[in-house]
Parts: structure tokens; C-alpha cells; sequence
């Protein structure tokens, strides 16, 4: 039996006066709106991958301020998720600049305007880990102990 091996993600749910900076990419052909996020990748915090996504999809140097929540997602039968969700508030909305030529563009959007485009969100941890922020479920980034990389 092949040994289960979810895809490790970060994600980064960045907000400034009740908007929230999505970026729209093109997933098979279909436009997809997501927070920053991308994938783990080898030698790297948790913390580090979060902020290197972000920077990536939105040119944005931001520091994660808190630890949402860890989800698990299956997405198909063979494709699975556990994804560490951080959150920042900024103080004013920062131009996003994408560095990634995958991310079409960032930008800033309400609840309501994410909500629209439920059918168009890459997964349904977009739409919860927002709700999870406005509930105040926040954790210290501390509490992924990343020392022994």
C-alpha cells in the first residue's frame, strides 16, 4: 500500500478595512481565486513559506501576525491538502505587484465579492478560513516550532 501523502500548503489571509487581498490565476484553463498560497517547500519554515508565497503573488513583504487554523482537504481521490492558514492586517492597502507570471492579478476584495464568486474559489478553505479570522480563531505563529530544520 502506497504511503498517504498529503501536499503541505500555506496560505495567507491578508486583510485591511473589511477587504481581504485575493489573487485570480488561471487553473486548467479556468480562472480560480485564492489567498496567496503555494506549497512547502524543502529547508523552509512554515512562516518563511508563508511570507515567500505572499511576496511571490503579490510583491507584498509582509510578516504573518498569526496562525488561523490547520486544514485538511481532499480534494480528489488522489490529491489531499494540509494547509496552514496564517493571517496579517495591514493598516492601509498596499499596491499588490505580482512577481509570479502564474498569478494573473491581486486584488482587493469584500466578503460579499468573495462570497459572488463561491463557484470560481480554488477550494472551500477560501471562503472558511475568512470566516475563521472574523470568529477570532487565531493561534501565536509560535506554535509551529520550526528550530530543528
Amino acid at each position: 500500500m502506497e504511503r498517504y501523502k498529503p501536499n503541505v500548503t500555506v496560505a495567507c489571509v491578508i486583510n485591511c478595512d473589511d477587504k481581504y487581498l485575493m489573487v485570480e490565476e488561471l487553473i486548467d484553463g479556468k480562472l480560480t481565486y485564492n489567498q496567496p498560497a503555494g506549497h512547502l517547500e524543502a529547508f523552509e519554515s512554515l512562516n518563511q513559506a508563508c511570507e515567500r508565497e505572499v511576496w511571490e503573488e503579490t510583491g507584498l513583504a509582509i510578516k504573518a501576525q498569526s496562525l488561523i487554523n490547520i486544514y485538511q482537504f481532499q480534494a480528489r481521490d488522489d490529491l489531499a491538502f494540509l494547509r496552514f492558514t496564517y493571517a496579517c492586517t495591514l493598516d492601509e492597502p498596499l499596491t499588490p505587484k505580482p512577481q509570479d507570471s502564474a498569478i494573473r492579478r491581486a486584488l482587493w476584495m469584500t466578503l460579499d465579492e468573495i462570497t459572488q464568486l463561491k463557484s470560481q474559489l480554488r477550494s472551500p478553505l477560501v471562503l472558511q478560513c475568512i470566516h475563521d479570522f472574523l470568529q477570532g480563531k487565531l493561534f501565536s505563529t509560535e506554535v509551529v516550532n520550526s528550530r530543528f530544520l
